[in-house]
């Protein structure tokens, strides 16, 4: 071929692609480096373990293409589907196009032989591509499970995958006196501890085995290399029910001694493993969640109201117009709902936050305040104390005519929002104009299994924010469970669960979702600090319903 030839030949190909490879770590999304999530922001095409997407899809964009991989021997009815061997195929295709590809692999990819397969095929095309290194599950899944992997004396660190080692492999890691972290699965564990016994290691060897780690369903059992077998067995963790699982098991002296209660930080959270059901829209449970994440809870929102717009808008409109013209000294906002509302309404005449100059702003509570500043809208007044209407009134500055040029509030909020705060203000000399900026409504029913779980005690726990949540899930999702916990807010919300034939376990000792959360949270450490001290284990409210303890042993 002719250079000319090569030439228009090339002229007519896109030019190649980039590739990523990319660590996912073991599981917690919060170990994502922060040049992976950048990455992940820029992908074309992303090509994930199925183990990892849910870890590194939320922070792709709009429109990227995720082909749907599956283990080789799965099975689906579905054409779309590829098998993990065909991964490199997938990345090779959207890389000659042209296309950003990030491929997402458990752990780190360079300890991933298949992995590195993959990387040659690019080099030997031509194509760009970088290692963007993840937290090895070897090493962050021990950290996880407060199994230290060297001592103070500095002892070796072997690493064992069990599917490929060799009978060599387990002589020499058995016959070393080397803490040995090992890659195996729970049908295969107690072979592992076997071929370590063989290659010369004691059976009263500690052994730390650790299921999902990272991630809230973990849990460690710690034994010998003896008795692994038998300890599993007597915890109901049934090979024939969890044999896929991958298993981190550390193997030392030092893996399982008095310290790993100490050490054990992730496990020993208040709500370790609580599933907490939020009746809040995912936009307004965000920070909720986060908090209650950071308690090792597992959040599921589920709205019970839905937010329309005022049947008759001419209201909302002319109040809007009246704080360009000077019509108001103050804005009162006592919801995210309620700037949602006013934002919307401005942008329909397209004004911004500059219309909010010379008028001041008030606002119920922090994340209300917080939905201000995401709007560039710095608030004059946030309760010092109680995070409600009433808070807001014991820090409301009565009108004074000469301070004040302007006598009028604008209170934008819901239709069926009590007049507490409005009869407040006019006792402090103010005028104000109470326009309704949006309806609520009752919300959609959740899906059947979410119905099933809150009514079969499959939540742990449920929050309730307002009385109207008591209300509406109830009428949309039915009563949850007698041994769900009952968490809520304040007197009046704690009242209406009761009339709905509710035990409520948790009050929180202020109107504040932050405070509601640490309640639960402080109700759960008590629970688990009393199971400690009896000698019992320690397990989630959902696992005291009846027929719990029959499911999870053959599920």
């Amino acid at each position: 071929m002719s250079p000319t030839a090569v030439n228009l030949r090339s002229a007519h190909q896109p030019p190649l692609g980039h590739v990523t490879f990319l660590g996912a770590g073991p599981g917690d999304p919060g170990l994502l480096t922060l040049r992976a999530v950048e990455a992940l922001t820029h992908a074309d095409v992303l090509v994930a373990d199925p183990q990892v997407l849910d870890v590194v899809v939320t922070h792709t964009r709009a429109g990227v293409d995720i082909p749907q991989l599956r283990a080789h021997d799965g099975t689906s009815n579905s054409t779309a589907v590829h098998t993990l061997e065909g991964a490199a195929n997938l990345v090779m295709e959207a890389a000659r196009s042209g296309k950003r590809v990030v491929r997402a692999l458990c752990g780190d990819p360079g300890l991933d032989g298949d992995a590195a397969e993959e990387m040659l095929a690019c080099a030997a095309e031509g194509i760009v591509f970088e290692v963007v290194p993840g937290v090895a599950t070897a090493v962050g899944v021990p950290a996880y499970a407060g199994v230290p992997l060297r001592s103070a004396r500095g002892a070796d660190v072997r690493f064992v995958d069990a599917a490929t080692a060799s009978e060599r492999c387990w002589t020499e890691v058995g016959s070393s006196d080397a803490t040995a972290v090992v890659s195996t699965t729970l049908e295969t564990v107690a072979a592992a501890a076997a071929e370590l016994v063989s290659g010369g290691r004691k059976p009263d060897t500690p052994m730390a085995v650790t299921v999902a780690g990272t991630t809230t369903r973990q849990r460690t059992w710690t034994a010998t290399l003896g008795t692994i077998g038998q300890v599993l067995k007597a915890a109901k963790v049934l090979p024939s029910a969890d044999g896929g699982q991958p298993v981190i098991a550390v193997v030392g002296e030092h893996s399982c001694d008095d310290r790993r209660d100490q050490l054990s930080w992730f496990e020993s959270k208040p709500l370790f493993g609580w599933k907490v059901l939020v009746p809040r829209t995912k936009e307004q449970a965000a920070s909720l969640s986060d908090q209650l994440g950071s308690y090792g809870a597992v959040p599921s929102e589920v709205p019970t109201i839905a937010v329309e717009p005022p049947r008759t808008p001419q209201q909302m409109e002319r109040a809007v117009k009246g704080l360009v013209t000077g019509r108001y000294e103050w804005i009162a906002f006592t919801s995210v709902n309620a700037v949602k509302a006013v934002r919307e309404k401005f942008e329909e005449y397209g004004l911004d936050a500059r219309a909010f100059a010379g008028i001041k702003v008030a606002a119920v509570g922090e994340q209300t305040a917080k939905s201000l500043v995401e709007f560039g809208v710095k608030p004059d007044l946030v309760p010092s104390g109680e995070q409600s209407a009433a808070g807001l009134l014991e820090d409301w500055p009565p009108y004074d005519p000469v301070f004040d040029p302007i006598d009028r509030v604008f209170l934008p909020r819901a239709d069926i929002a009590t007049e507490t705060l409005v009869a407040g203000l006019i006792e402090l000399g103010w005028e104000v104009d109470d326009v309704t900026a949006y309806r609520t409504v009752r919300a959609s029913p959740p899906p059947a299994e979410t119905r099933e779980a809150i009514k079969s005690g499959g939540f742990d726990a449920v929050l309730f924010t307002s009385s109207s949540t008591v209300r509406n899930l109830v009428g949309i999702a039915g009563k949850p469970h007698n041994v769900t916990v009952i968490a809520c807010i304040g007197p009046a919300t704690a009242k209406t669960a009761e009339e709905h034939g509710l035990r409520v376990d948790v009050l929180s000792p202020e109107p504040s979702v932050t405070r509601l959360a640490e309640a639960l949270a402080d109700f759960g450490a008590k629970r688990r600090a009393a199971a400690i001290e009896a000698g019992d284990p320690v397990t989630r409210p959902s696992e005291r319903r009846p027929g719990s303890r029959r499911r999870r042993a053959t599920s």
